[in-house]
């Protein structure tokens, strides 16, 4: 049972979503729709449903290569000077 979007793409972001919705609503925010219950949580999960919640996700993040090549030079020269001793 798919309970959210087709544009979210795992429960986990729904998830995100719902709860960065909530605290919206809880520190004032009005609410997209007319419902009969209070609870912040249940309204954003709703909100969230029924797609009326704007998100994007960011840039993928970039790979550390650099800082891993620099890490293993300076081992090995580490490991050079140890073996000198």
């Amino acid at each position: 049972m798919d309970i959210f979007p087709d544009r979210i793409d795992s429960k986990f972001r729904y998830v995100l979503i719902a709860a960065s919705r909530a605290e919206q609503l809880m520190r004032g925010a009005r609410p997209k729709i007319d419902a009969p219950t209070v609870k912040r949580t249940t309204l954003a999960t709703d909100e969230v449903r029924n797609d009326l919640v704007a998100w994007e996700m960011g840039p993928a993040p970039q790979p550390a290569v650099e800082e891993t090549a620099e890490v293993a030079v300076e081992e090995s020269a580490d490991t050079a000077s140890s073996d000198d001793e």
